[in-house]
């Protein structure tokens, strides 16, 4: 049995207490000169494990729009007239298959197929049929790429965006974020280089941090998250009475102790705290300029909407992505809560439409004019989709629907992919794949692929296993690839 000194016990209950306290202090990537901290020979994950991508890649940088909730693909972008033409007739037993209901809709006597009340109309060069609840999107569909044959595992909220956003079902594995930080660390030198934002008042179901959590990765690698107001990071400023240079004299003694007790212990996580704190006082002058809207122009809020006036708002949100990909941020991500319409679906999914459709395309178009959408990717979409039978009682002007994994719609736009291109299709009650099957783990394969990654190459060694985000699955979406 290993024996322990007065001196050594508590100089190692130090070392654990000060890793308990700094778990408090946002994580964040990188520091301004990597020597300064470390060198990227003595810890190559602070600088990306890789060094450089596996192949060249077509996207520099992320800006995934995750709607959280599930948003209705036949009251967005899959248009089924036939669904209007036998709306409230009964969902064909050879259409559902042996498909799994939720427990929601396995308690209905029927399931009543429902038409959307909302019209279609083809747009652009492309024809792609969007929805007349998304105006600001039908303007942009040439440079858009829809993927309409998506499919996943999970029928349930928690278990499906986990999934979607880890690559397992399981909480505990790292976020898409995570991994590419991991994988490429950062082109940025004072802000992180994986960073989130939820919209403030959006309701819904609720959204944990592990979704962009490090899982099993160093957690240097874990996304910040940037809230609405004057404090856009929690923990970031000085507390009262404590200025700059007592901050900085503080930073020096702390690091000087974290070095030493990394030279005891040899433990990863304390080198990865030493750039996080001298990351988070860089981040005292780059998160202010960042989140300061004061250099935009009237015609930038007028193209985002009104709310962009409004920190915190979904198209505040989406702005500040285009300012965080201005400023080579890799991974930026927004979750948009309340797209879960179990009942009442036309009335709620016309609001979270209202809310999310103007600034989604301005992102779009922002990056568009500025030159930053060729090597950009911009993701769109949910976790699941909606069934095509009514959840609950069925009108001809209200319904509900269901989670449906069976299919769902998603869009990219910019960073490799092609222009008004449209892949996969289901058929006509929109409930069954019939071409081109995409699923989760191809999503993700892909993504990574546009950023340079080999998705099969890309793993991490955890309890005497080797992980990957798509596990021991997935598959290039190569007909989407420009």
């Amino acid at each position: 049995m290993t024996q322990f000194n007065r001196r050594q016990f508590l100089t190692g209950a130090a070392a654990g207490l000060g890793t308990a306290a700094l778990a408090s202090v946002p994580n964040v990537a990188m520091a301004k000169d990597l020597s300064s901290v470390l060198k990227p020979e003595q810890n190559p994950e602070i600088n990306g494990i890789l060094g450089k991508p596996h192949i060249p890649a077509k996207a520099k940088r992320v800006i995934y729009l995750f709607q959280s909730g599930g948003p209705s693909q036949l009251e967005t972008f899959d248009y089924k007239p036939t669904l209007n033409k036998m709306h409230g007739q009964e969902l064909p037993a050879e259409v559902r298959g042996g498909q799994v209901l939720t427990g929601m809709s396995a308690q209905q006597s029927s399931l009543p197929l429902a038409g959307s009340i909302y019209g279609f109309d083809q747009h652009g060069d492309s024809g792609a049929w969007v929805s007349e609840l998304m105006p600001h999107t039908a303007k942009i569909v040439d440079d858009l790429c829809f993927v309409k044959s998506m499919h996943t595992d999970q029928i349930n909220h928690d278990p499906a965006i986990t999934f979607l956003q880890t690559g397992f079902p399981i909480a505990g594995r790292p976020s898409i974020g995570a991994w590419l930080n991991y994988a490429l660390g950062t082109d940025n030198n004072t802000l992180p280089g994986f960073i989130v934002m939820v919209s403030t008042n959006a309701g819904g179901q609720p959204l944990y941090s592990r979704l962009w959590g490090n899982g099993f990765l160093p957690s240097i690698h874990q996304g910040v998250q940037f809230r609405g107001g004057k404090d856009p990071v929690l923990y970031l400023n000085n507390p009262p009475g404590l200025d700059l240079k007592d901050r900085s004299q503080l930073m020096q003694h702390l690091k000087k102790l974290n070095e030493e007790a990394y030279a005891q212990w040899h433990d990863q996580e304390i080198q990865s705290r030493i750039a996080q704190y001298e990351m988070a006082e860089r981040m005292q002058s780059s998160i202010p300029d960042v989140t300061d809207f004061s250099d935009e122009p009237e015609w930038v809020f007028e193209m985002y909407g009104p709310d962009s006036r409004k920190p915190g708002t979904y198209a505040a949100n989406c702005l500040l992505a285009r300012r965080l990909a201005e400023r080579n941020v890799k991974f930026t991500q927004l979750y948009h809560q309340g797209w879960d319409q179990h009942d009442n679906l036309p009335g709620g999914i016309k609001n979270q439409c209202k809310n999310t459709d103007q600034a989604s395309a301005a992102l779009v178009t922002d990056l568009k004019q500025r030159g930053l959408l060729d090597d950009t990717l911009v993701v769109w979409g949910g976790e699941f989709g909606r069934t095509n039978y009514s959840q609950g009682k069925l009108t001809e002007t209200n319904y509900g629907r269901d989670h449906h994994p069976g299919c769902f719609t998603m869009w990219m736009a910019g960073g490799g992919v092609k222009a008004g291109f449209s892949h996969g299709e289901t058929d006509e009650f929109g409930y069954n794949i019939t071409k081109d099957p995409v699923h989760v783990h191809d999503f993700q394969a892909t993504l990574l692929h546009l950023m340079g990654i080999d998705h099969e190459k890309l793993t991490y060694k955890y309890q005497g296993r080797r992980f990957r985000l798509t596990d021991v699955h997935g598959k290039i979406i190569k007909p989407i690839l420009a």
